[in-house]
């Protein structure tokens, strides 16, 4: 039998207990979910024969896919590789197999919509005090077992009560209306609707709207390039730097999310790293500096980070929420590590969630809660010792981490 740590038996007996009570809809994601919580991997599998009778209206073709013998499909988006038979349907709910050709059933079709300040996706470093118009269809290609959204991001699209009917041209006149600068891909997860995000966000492109992607990851590199071509900022969820949690917490892998932060930071591309901490799994000290050590040395010191706190959700409802001295531990860690920017989340008016220089150490940017009452950079510099401070600015951008934005710049 295999050898699990007391941190392993803790984390994983708390997902067992959920399980025994879950609704049935979920069970199917695992077949033993006390041992998958525990030991193994929670991943998602193809739901075979489980495509509607007919496409609807928003049906769009795959994006990316590769044909096969028996009029078989892969799905080439993100790492899973869906292998769907005609009628089979993708881990993420939103694709099918209809006839030989892979089909979305995400497009235009989002279940959530809302304006949002950027601070919320978060993305610190990225024009603050702009607004985001955000949204969301169903599906996700995770299966986190503390999953926020869970209602969303674990159903398909046929199954939500609710939904608004937004093809990519009426997005673009909705975020205008909302006098939003920026159009987010946000709430469940974007590569499961990654037709749709890419054509609406080449139309904001044109239309001088930024396009802010906040996404596990989890996607392969020629979708990604792709996307980076219209791509102007991203929040990237680095849940553990541990494959083995990955597996046992989110149903992923590790490594396809390493190589996304490669991909951006080599195509310029501002983005932002989260870090949920979550007890029994990710509160290792061991583990955040390792994963500090990985971001040194393969991206840099200026990409900023984000720990945030955890709070009990989905099935992890019993688990306690994150200690605020375990975030502010980790976030002394890894600005001691070399980090440059590192901020706590989801704990109000903590000191994590100002921006101070790297340089003369002075409070650049003051944030209570969305508001920013305290503001002192100059353009893309410290108002105090000149130093540029990386990111996205007004009228101007860092050198070395991300590049100017195609449209207009915010009255910062």
């Amino acid at each position: 039998m295999k050898k699990i740590s007391r941190r392993q038996f803790l984390g994983g007996g708390a997902a067992c207990m959920m399980s025994a009570v879950a609704a049935p809809t979920f069970r199917p994601f695992a077949s033993r979910p006390c041992e998958a919580a525990i030991t193994g991997d929670i991943g998602g599998r193809v739901f075979k024969g489980d495509a509607p009778e007919k496409l609807w209206k928003w049906s769009r073709e795959g994006f990316l896919y590769k044909k096969l013998s028996d009029n078989k499909v892969i799905c080439e988006i993100c790492p899973n590789l869906c292998l769907l038979a005609p009628g089979d349907r993708s881990v993420c709910r939103s694709k099918v197999n209809m006839d030989g050709k892979l089909y979305s059933l995400a497009y235009g079709n989002p279940c959530s919509v809302n304006t949002d300040p950027i601070e919320k996706k978060p993305l610190f470093h990225f024009k603050p005090r702009i607004k985001a118009f955000s949204l969301a269809t169903t599906g996700c290609n995770f299966r986190c077992l503390n999953c926020q959204n869970w209602e969303i991001s674990q159903a398909k699209p046929h199954a939500v009560p609710y939904t608004y009917e937004l093809f990519p041209d009426a997005v673009i006149k909705a975020a205008q209306k909302s006098r939003a600068e920026s159009i987010a891909y946000t709430y469940s997860e974007p590569v499961t609707f990654f037709e749709y995000m890419i054509d609406t966000a080449r139309l904001a492109r044109q239309a001088g709207i930024f396009n802010l992607w906040v996404s596990n990851g989890y996607i392969n590199k020629k979708p990604l390039l792709a996307l980076c071509e219209v791509l102007d900022g991203a929040t990237i969820n680095l849940k553990a730097y541990s494959d083995d949690v990955y597996r046992r917490l989110n149903g992923g892998r590790l490594q396809p999310v390493l190589d996304t932060f490669k991909t951006l930071h080599n195509q310029n591309i501002h983005f932002e790293m989260i870090n949920l901490v979550v007890p029994g799994y990710t509160d290792d000290d061991e583990m955040v500096k390792e994963m500090c050590a990985w971001i040194l040395k393969n991206i840099g010191p200026d990409h900023p980070l984000h720990f945030l706190r955890f709070f009990p959700r989905y099935k992890l409802d019993r688990l306690p929420p994150t200690p605020v001295s375990t975030l502010t531990r980790y976030r002394k860690m890894a600005m001691q590590e070399g980090i440059r920017y590192v901020y706590v989340g989801n704990v109000a008016r903590h000191k994590g969630n100002n921006t101070y220089c790297h340089n003369c150490k002075n409070l650049l940017i003051e944030r209570q809660g969305y508001f920013i009452p305290t503001y002192n950079l100059i353009g893309n510099k410290c108002k105090f010792c000149n130093t540029v401070i990386p990111g996205v600015w007004d009228k101007a951008v860092a050198q070395g981490i991300g590049r100017k934005a195609q449209g207009k710049d915010s009255n910062v």
